[in-house]
């Protein structure tokens, strides 16, 4: 450029750029943090509540109620539950509705089972499976006899289940009761003298491999049924308390495989009133 040109002088002026607005710090990430964990938490409960059966519910609960252990079932103690879980039985919850005892699902309703209906024979049902399980002492069922038993409480009411063990069937082939199944008879009609609801009997068996050309999973669970009618009669229950038989053959399985032994079962079912 010469000293007599007239062209202004070209000026370039560089900002200074701060990106981000300055180091607001990293609170956020703590709260996004625990709001996941709560997330995860929350669903973790949802998937147990769903997965897992009513004992199963009540003895996580008893696991982490801080409270004395006053006996191998329950705790004992004086904090906001008194120390009972919230799975007690007067606040059984029943899986899929969000109902319970004190809150009966519309069904229950429409059924005239309210409240006080469902809380009926509570103690009863607790006083028999205690006798059978030897919950509160001695029990009525041998060691061997017991891994073979399971008990729970539903809306329908108190149901023993029987089911084979490997080895160790309730049944033969032919459909005739083994001598571990009549013991198991005979205890059902020692207990069902102290109640007076009317009863259930409910047959499963596993299913049969496909290459059979006829399938008798009906007819044996259907024989199986009649049989265990028969034999809770000889054991002393009266008869017309048994108000049905039901034979489901392999469509409701205990057990993933079709063809395992735990889906040979027979469930007692001590009904409520209303049912």
């Amino acid at each position: 450029m010469t000293a007599g040109s007239n062209v202004p002088p070209i000026i370039i002026k560089r900002k200074k750029v701060v990106a981000g607005g300055g180091h607001h710090g990293g609170a956020w990430k703590v709260a996004y943090a625990d709001f996941v964990t709560a997330m995860m938490a929350f669903f973790m409960l949802m998937w147990l509540l769903n997965a897992t059966t009513e004992k199963q519910r009540k003895g996580i609960a008893d696991y982490f109620s801080p409270t004395i252990a006053v006996s191998r079932m329950s705790g004992g103690g004086d904090g906001s539950l008194g120390g009972h879980s919230v799975f007690s039985e007067n606040t059984l919850p029943r899986v899929g509705t969000g109902a319970s005892s004190l809150r009966p699902s519309v069904e229950d309703k429409a059924r005239g089972v309210d409240a006080q209906t469902a809380g009926e024979g509570e103690e009863e049902f607790k006083t028999v499976e205690e006798a059978l399980m030897g919950r509160g002492g001695d029990a009525l069922l041998e060691d061997n006899q017991l891994r073979h038993v399971q008990t729970r409480l539903t809306d329908e009411g108190l149901i023993i289940e029987f089911f084979d063990a490997p080895g160790s069937p309730l049944f033969t082939d032919q459909d005739k009761p083994t001598d571990l199944m009549r013991g198991l008879l005979r205890a059902i009609g020692r207990v069902a003298d102290g109640l007076i609801n009317k009863v259930a009997v409910e047959t499963h068996v596993s299913a049969e491999p496909v290459v059979l050309t006829r399938n008798t999973v009906w007819a044996s669970s259907a024989r199986r049924a009649e049989i265990v009618r028969e034999q809770l009669r000889i054991s002393g229950l009266d008869e017309d308390r048994i108000v049905r038989t039901t034979a489901h053959a392999d469509k409701e399985l205990a057990n993933y495989n079709p063809m395992s032994v735990r889906n040979n079962r027979v469930e007692i079912v001590f009904l409520r009133e209303g049912y």
